[in-house]
């Protein structure tokens, strides 16, 4: 398993698969054994494994703290 980052509730994910809209980027709404994310491109909402997204995830954007 591959735990490069810390993966938090707001963070948006750079994936290696685009989503059919063409967006690589997902909003992360709920971390777990499983991940909600949301498609910044057209806003559909896709439940998935954690380890497909450890797998498949190129970059990790960090929400801004305020």
């Amino acid at each position: 398993m591959d735990a490069r980052w810390n993966y938090e509730v707001g963070d948006v994910v750079k994936l290696k698969k685009p989503h059919p809209c063409g967006s690589h980027e997902w909003e992360i709404l709920r971390v777990g054994a499983d991940f909600r994310l949301k498609c910044v491109g057209c806003g559909r909402q896709v439940m998935v494994e954690r380890r497909m997204v450890e797998k498949n995830a190129r970059a990790l954007t960090k929400m801004q703290k305020q």
